[in-house]
């Protein structure tokens, strides 16, 4: 039959592909607008917007009691929703979970699943109500604040959209997938939000960098930790990014010396069960090895996985491989894709939040309206009472002498121009009204109506005042509901995660006095015995001697400050290894040094301490202290302390509280005080006075002091001794000082001041090349004000220019190693003071230290 052959009126030609592309269109358009996608105002998609609203239609109010899940599910479907059931329930119970929403929306009771995976009960056995939080989401839906639109057969009425007090879009986040496009919106703190909404407010114009000040980042309800605040940043910027979410562990030390890894918390919906059964896997095929144990210790009190480990692993790199290889890290994809005005936008996060204040300046401005009507109408009906009952017998008479109702109300209207409605409360009044006390309340009352009339017309007419009453509103909302972040943000340390699969070896670090570093295996010293003689250098330019030893770990680090003021930083792994005949690598190929620059201290630090400080002191007296902390940074160079020009760095320490410092000059005299007579400055600060200088004068040395001490002098002569740490009597920084030594022109002046506590020997330097070496208990202790003993014969033209505190024993270990097993016995910076070094402690990174 041809086409002609079945043409009609009631059939309609179309081409198949137009007709295929019209209908998926249409199909699409219904998936994303009325299923996947929420709605930027409420943040709902229509599932939960019906689910919530028939449950508050229901009366399931928090003070009431709970009803069955089942209940819900046939009213959402027979009145708002016909889809399947399945989907209403899945959709409550996802609601009522307190690991999927961060803001749980619904009241569950019974089983609702859990973070295993594990579904919930039927809904003939679970019982639900709605939390305290959503009734902030439904209130006022009663004054006329939102549009309502028919249901599905044209029988009900259901809200276009929640009035939202709270902006539940961003406090819970939300995710669907539509036809061609998807949304994922991670949840938020609530605290943080409301922050944010206040401050664009105030200023509609501020920077996302300025909104991220108090929006710091997602909120998840299962914490963990986020790698990178540029990622969120990237994300909050443009609407789209990635985060990259870490489960929060903690390495423990078991009695029995091993380690085990402790997770406590994991990333925002992933399914603990098969975390725990991929780890599981793992271990089987071997890909992480090293772990003994693998038990889920989680109850009530909250999530608890262990791992435990063999003795021989370093636990980091274990933890590393896991983040690697399970969902002990995953990557959350942002995607902030909602419906606005019907129409699916992505949004950064400035327009998420003036779209939500665009939506509550609506709601607000309605909830007025509506009460403003209502105030205006009651003060209407109170009009006519007042006018009343200023002449009630005449009204009174007047209806009595009436043959029915609407006579009566015919000569109410005419008698005393009243409107009908007037006319009609009049009638409808109990007698009791007119007894003094309520004529009394009736003038009171409408005296309070037309005040909130004329506040509400205020507020309507006042922008500012309508914002007034929406942030009032709001921060009422953060004092009933906000609670502490659960989402640390830390900086993305994942490209050291090659280092951290670097074994963690005890090693020994030496500094030489011609700047050869190297480093060596611990064990080579522990396999060997001491003997042998040290080097006897002639010459500073042809011989050489270890000047800095320091044992450590190869994920130790080393902070190496020089005159200029400049600190440069070291892992232990970065100082190339060599074997004990060689002489090392020249720090010079290690760090960008200047020609005129040089290293006056090495400072290993195992884990940068809030409670330890490093002291600097400058030629002119300046001192300061920085805590340690404040010298963690992924860059390789920094200012150590600001240098005036003509000074220079001459001596860090590593101090703690309590301890005493001395500063030495060249003049001979010296000032102990306390280190907390020095406040604490950030790193790139000049500091402050620590001794008051005489013309010429000029700061030789620095120690900290420890009891039993003892004080070196050395002058440019030759000349030195030792004295007691206790004739340096505690003065106020600041001061001039005490004599340290008596200077005359047979003595010079005074090179170096330093404190002794363990070190066996000192080398002395001259000018001409000449190098002696003294043991310590040779040099005579003396008074302050002594002139010290000749130590060093000098050419008439010679002068000692430099002094080193030294132990040989070290120098013999490196030089001639023998057998037998002994430990190093001292760690030492490049003026000698002991080094207090606090146990391992893996970094923990707190802060967000420049760009990932």
């Amino acid at each position: 039959m041809s086409m002609e052959g079945i043409q009609n009126d009631h059939v309609k030609l179309v081409g198949i592909e137009d007709q295929m592309k019209n209908a998926y269109l249409d199909y699409a358009m219904s998936v994303i607008v009325g299923r996947a996608l929420p709605d930027v105002r409420d943040g709902l998609k229509p599932v939960h917007r019906r689910i919530l609203y028939a449950m508050y239609e229901l009366g399931m109010y928090p003070n009431k009691p709970y009803k069955k899940s089942a209940r819900i599910v046939g009213e959402v479907l027979g009145k708002y929703h016909p889809h399947g059931d399945s989907a209403v329930y899945d959709t409550m119970v996802r609601m009522a979970q307190d690991f999927s929403y961060r803001y749980p929306l619904i009241d569950g009771h019974g089983n609702f699943g859990s973070i295993d995976g594990d579904a919930a009960a039927a809904m003939r056995y679970t019982e639900a109500r709605m939390s305290q939080i959503t009734m902030e989401l439904l209130s006022d839906i009663d004054k006329n604040t939102v549009d309502f639109r028919p249901n599905f057969d044209d029988s009900l009425k259901e809200p276009e959209v929640l009035p939202a007090r709270l902006p539940n879009l961003l406090i819970n986040g939300a995710s669907g997938i539509a036809v061609g496009m998807a949304t994922n919106i991670p949840p938020h703190n609530l605290g943080e939000v409301i922050d944010g909404i206040i401050m664009l407010i105030d200023n509609p114009e501020v920077s996302i960098e300025k909104l991220m000040k108090v929006i710091k980042g997602p909120d998840f309800p299962t914490g963990g930790i986020i790698m990178g605040r540029n990622r969120i940043k990237k994300a909050y910027k443009t609407g789209r990014g990635h985060l990259k979410v870490r489960a929060r562990t903690n390495i423990e030390e078991m009695k029995n010396g091993k380690h085990r890894i402790v997770v406590t918390e994991i990333p925002y919906q992933v399914n603990k069960a098969k975390l725990i059964e991929k780890i599981a896997e793992l271990v089987r095929e071997g890909k992480i090895k090293g772990i003994t144990d693998l038990r889920d210790e989680s109850d009530r009190e909250g999530l608890r996985i262990v791992i435990e480990l063999r003795k021989d692993v370093v636990p980091k790199i274990v933890l590393n491989q896991l983040f690697k290889h399970t969902r002990l890290q995953v990557t959350f994809g942002v995607i902030n894709l909602v419906l606005v005005n019907n129409e699916p936008k992505v949004l950064n996060l400035k327009e998420l939040l003036q779209e939500y204040i665009s939506h509550q300046k609506e709601v607000v401005t309605r909830r007025i309206k509506y009460d403003l009507k209502k105030a205006e109408d009651k003060a209407h009906i109170l009009e006519g009472l007042r006018i009343a009952l200023a002449d009630i017998d005449r009204v009174i008479q007047l209806i009595r002498s009436s043959k029915d109702t609407a006579i009566a109300k015919e000569r109410l209207i005419d008698t005393f121009k009243m409107t009908e409605r007037q006319a009609q409360a009049i009638l409808d009044m109990r007698l009791q009204r007119l007894t003094g006390l309520e004529r009394e309340k009736i003038e009171i009352e409408y005296k309070e109506l037309l005040e909130k009339i004329a506040f509400y017309k205020d507020v309507l007419n006042d922008e500012k005042k309508l914002y007034g009453i929406i942030k009032e509103e709001l921060l009422e909302l953060k004092e009933k509901y906000a609670d502490e972040r659960r989402t640390e943000i830390v900086q993305d340390y994942s490209s050291l995660d090659a280092e951290d699969l670097i074994p963690q070896k005890d090693s020994v670090i030496t500094l030489t006095h011609q700047g050869y570093i190297k480093r060596m295996p611990l064990d080579l010293y522990r396999s060997q015995r001491r003997g042998g003689r040290g080097i006897t250098g002639m010459s500073t330019k042809e011989e050489d001697f270890v000047e800095c030893m320091i044992t450590a770990t190869t994920h130790d680090y080393f902070l190496f400050f020089t005159n200029k003021g400049l600190v440069y930083r070291l892992k232990g792994y970065q100082i190339p290894e060599a074997s004990r005949q060689s002489r090392g690598t020249a720090i010079v190929n290690l760090l960008e040094l200047q020609p005129d620059e040089r290293v006056t201290a090495v400072i290993p630090v195992r884990n940068f301490s809030e409670n330890k400080y490093l002291v600097t002191i400058t030629k002119n007296g300046l001192i300061k202290k920085t805590p340690l902390v404040d010298y963690e940074s992924k860059y390789t160079s920094l200012i150590g302390v600001t240098l005036r020009e003509g000074d220079e760095l001459i001596s860090v320490r590593l101090a703690e509280e309590g301890q005493d410092i001395i500063v030495g000059t060249a003049h001979g005299k010296a000032i102990r005080f306390s280190e907390r007579e020095v406040r604490s400055m950030g790193r790139s600060a000049q500091g402050v006075k620590a001794i008051t200088l005489d013309p010429q004068d000029y700061v030789v040395g620095m120690g900290v002091i420890s009891e039993g001490s003892r004080i070196l002098t050395v002058t440019n002569k030759g000349y030195g001794k030792l004295t007691l740490e206790s004739e340096y009597r505690p003065q106020t920084r600041g001061g001039k000082g005490l004599i340290t030594i008596r200077l005359t022109e047979k003595n010079g002046h005074l090179i170096t001041l330093r404190v002794v506590n363990k070190e066996k020997e000192i080398m002395m330097i001259s000018s001409g090349g000449i190098m002696i070496r003294i043991p310590i208990e040779e040099i005579s202790v003396l008074g302050r004000n002594t002139l010290g003993v000749k130590m060093m014969r000098l050419d008439p033209e010679d002068e000692v220019v430099s002094v080193a505190l030294i132990d040989p024993e070290d120098e013999k270990e490196i030089e001639e190693p023998e057998k037998n097993d002994t430990d190093i016995d001292e760690i030492d910076d490049l003026d000698n003071d002991k080094v207090d070094y606090p146990d391992f402690i893996d970094q923990e990174y707190d802060e967000d230290i420049g760009d990932d």
